[in-house]
């Protein structure tokens, strides 16, 4: 009977202790959060443990055996302000991020896309459904609010959109001074010449805080260049080439025109080369046969096709008429002639059409894929390129 009752004493013993650790004790294999590796308590001891990690490196249930806890995400930091200076002479400081773009200029548009900004723009110029390249690059473009014209700019349309940033051409000062004193800041673009495109797209860079982007761009433009100078500075027999203008053949580019820029870096002679002006100007009959250019070239967004300048009876005697040699630049991307950073685009198609032996219409349809690729992030159908 003693026997029988010291077994019972001792199993009942066991029963208690297996039931306070099933409860809230602890074995050496696993430690609870406040406790040591021996299971006793030790409130305030040097070895800690993770909220729902044992001492010894287990994981409580719950969590996964690689996981730890992560902190909040740190809020956005605000950008410092940058200075620039834009291409009217006016010192702007930009404060703070540039999330909130306006664009009212097809041309600042264009050179935001190729920065990466495409999904920072919230309004644009007028008549986006008109060019390709958004269509093309961001469709979604097409849909923001427009801000009307150079011309004709809406106020109250950009200031509603609440922009960090306006890019204006800089004929719209007055536009720009005007929400300048609302606090809004603008920038003035004014790429009328080779030098003033690079410059322009550098301010914009700095402007919207992706300087490297635009050191990428400028590159590929000088790039482009030097590769073209490589190919025409042996060149002395150059062609005469008439340019022009989008509503008319009797409207052309005098000497002080971007589109001028184009005719020389491809190896051409301006035929109006000898011309004063910053605009396109009209001439007479008389002046185009006097002027008998070798090439005649038609702009992109030409209201008027090759034929019709070869049917027209009172051109018969022109020399670029006589040989059929009469050519409209590509229109499926943007208008090469016109100061976007694909005008070197435009350069190369001027070249390949005057000097296909050295610079070939399929050396163009490659560099071209190769570039709205890079800083467009789109195929090209080269079959659109002729």
């Amino acid at each position: 009977m003693r026997k029988t009752a010291m077994l019972i004493a001792a199993v009942c013993l066991m029963i208690s202790i297996t039931a306070c650790n099933a409860v809230g004790g602890t074995t050496n294999e696993s430690t609870a959060p406040g406790t040591t590796g021996n299971g006793s308590n030790a409130p305030g001891a040097i070895e800690s443990t993770a909220p729902g990690t044992a001492s010894n490196g287990s994981t409580a249930p719950g969590t996964g055996a690689n996981e730890s806890n992560t902190p909040e995400p740190a809020a956005t930091e605000t950008a410092g302000p940058v200075t620039v200076t834009d291409q009217s002479g006016r010192e702007v400081v930009i404060g703070g991020n540039v999330e909130r773009i306006v664009s009212g200029y097809y041309i600042s548009s264009s050179v935001c896309i190729a920065l990466g900004l495409a999904d920072k723009l919230v309004g644009i110029e007028a008549r986006a459904n008109e060019r390709p390249i958004y269509a093309l690059a961001k469709p979604e473009l097409m849909n923001l609010t427009s801000v009307g014209t150079a011309r004709d700019f809406n106020l109250e349309a950009c200031l509603e959109l609440k922009p960090d940033l306006v890019i204006l051409p800089a004929r719209l000062r007055d536009v720009a001074e005007t929400m300048e004193d609302m606090g809004v800041q603008v920038i003035l673009v004014n790429p009328e010449s080779y030098v003033e495109l690079i410059e322009m797209i550098v301010l914009i860079g700095q402007a919207t805080r992706e300087p490297a982007r635009a050191s990428q761009l400028t590159d590929w433009i000088e790039n482009s260049r030097k590769s073209v100078d490589s190919l025409t500075a042996s060149l002395s027999d150059k062609p005469v080439v008439y340019m022009c203008g989008t509503g008319s053949w009797l409207s052309t580019t005098p000497n002080g025109m971007f589109q001028a820029s184009l005719i020389e870096l491809a190896g051409g002679r301006n035929a109006a080369g000898e011309i004063e002006g910053s605009g396109r100007i009209d001439i007479s009959y008389e002046q185009l046969l006097l002027f008998d250019p070798d090439i005649i070239i038609i702009p992109p967004e030409a209201g008027f096709t090759v034929e019709d300048v070869l049917s027209d009876p009172l051109l018969t005697e022109l020399a670029a008429v006589r040989t059929r040699s009469i050519y409209q630049m590509p229109e499926a991307f943007e208008a090469w002639d016109s100061p976007v950073p694909s005008f070197m685009l435009g350069v190369k198609w001027l070249l390949s059409v005057l000097y296909g032996d050295v610079y070939s219409i399929e050396m163009l349809r490659m560099d071209a894929a190769d570039y709205y690729m890079e800083f467009y992030g789109f195929v090209v159908d080269k079959a659109l390129i002729g």
